[in-house]
């Protein structure tokens, strides 16, 4: 599976010795439809690799640079829309790892990953005045559907996404980090509260709600699509922290516990700890952590890892089945069906 040959090379770059050109093929394709080639060329930097993946490795390098760069940039154009509100604006996922300062780290979830949108969170009493800074700052509306719009507004974490007409960059604003309608109510007032303070005005989770909003956002929201980057960035989040505090992991789950976020976050750490080694501390007291996998662990894994030597994703059956999932742990059954059968009759088709 070219799935298993990326998590390898991941874990120890030097496993790719020895790969044949099929299998450098199936890892490439992979790294690329999991948003992981720039952290793979970085992983294999100084690594003896084919005269022909040179180039590919190199373009991807390049090209994270350039993407942290452009995420950086945008990231500073919104806090200077939003300045004159004079609130918390937190920067999340990707943008966040960058503005840190973790791109000179040895392992980083910075280092080469893809960054996309632009994730804010910011308090929801001052959503209306960031709504409508961000509009006068140039930024437009996705979602011209009564629909969506509502949905997002009612339901969900965040606003409607918006572009901006200039730079053609979306922007997310997020109030919490799971919809409402999910089963977890993370005591987001306490997450901003502990937030860090960056130079320029904008602010981080802390490593600890890092992990938590990672562990949330693949496991307690989404359909694991792109599992195997966000499992990249828990290992990468957990090795930096644990090295720093030896009780990271206590800390970690301690926080977990106090947002809801338990299970989920208990299990991206045995998966993440299964497929890369993650370095964390099983526990029996003061709280009960267990890093062996469970039964259900393994339905997790073969989601994760479930793509074929061109980088295409295969078990059809099993991603409808995690797609059904996600939307059951965002919604009650009943509002779950009325959603589903209005976006049906909208056109819409789960991949």
């Amino acid at each position: 599976m070219s799935a298993a040959l990326l998590v390898a090379a991941l874990r120890d770059p030097a496993s790719v010795a020895g790969l044949s050109g099929a299998q450098w093929n199936a890892l490439i394709a992979a790294a690329r439809a999991e948003r992981l080639i720039g952290t793979l060329a970085f992983r294999l930097e100084g690594v003896a690799v084919p005269p022909a993946v040179r180039p590919i490795l190199a373009d991807a390098r390049f090209d994270a640079a350039r993407e942290a760069q452009t995420a950086l940039w945008e990231a500073d154009r919104a806090a200077a829309a939003l300045a004159p509100l004079a609130i918390p604006v937190i920067l999340l996922k990707g943008t966040a790892y960058a503005a840190a300062g973790l791109l000179a780290a040895p392992l980083s979830p910075a280092l080469g990953r893809f960054i996309g949108d632009l994730d804010i969170l910011v308090p929801r009493d001052a959503l209306d005045a960031v709504e409508a800074a961000l509009l006068d700052a140039g930024w437009e509306w996705v979602k011209p559907d009564p629909y969506d719009d509502a949905y997002y507004r009612q339901w969900m974490h965040e606003l409607p996404p918006l572009i901006h007409r200039d730079r053609d960059r979306m922007i997310d604003v997020h109030h919490t980090i799971l919809p409402l309608t999910a089963r977890p109510k993370p005591d987001i007032a306490a997450m901003i509260a502990a937030s860090i303070a960056l130079p320029g005005g904008l602010r981080i989770l802390s490593l600890e709600h890092r992990v938590c909003h990672a562990a949330a956002h693949l496991l307690a929201d989404g359909d694991l699509a792109g599992g195997l980057r966000n499992l990249w960035d828990i290992h990468c989040l957990c090795s930096a922290s644990g090295a720093a505090q030896e009780d990271f992991t206590l800390s970690l789950m301690e926080e977990a516990a106090r947002h809801d976020l338990a299970a989920p976050v208990a299990r991206a750490l045995r998966l993440a700890h299964h497929l890369y080694g993650t370095p964390v501390k099983a526990y029996s007291a003061p709280i009960s952590l267990d890093l062996r996998l469970r039964p259900s662990d393994r339905l997790f894994l073969t989601r994760l890892l479930a793509r074929d030597g061109w980088g295409r994703e295969t078990h059809k059956a099993l991603r409808q089945l995690f797609y059904v999932r996600s939307h059951l742990l965002r919604m009650p059954p009943p509002m779950l069906a009325r959603h589903l059968l209005t976006k049906w009759r909208k056109g819409h088709r789960p991949g």
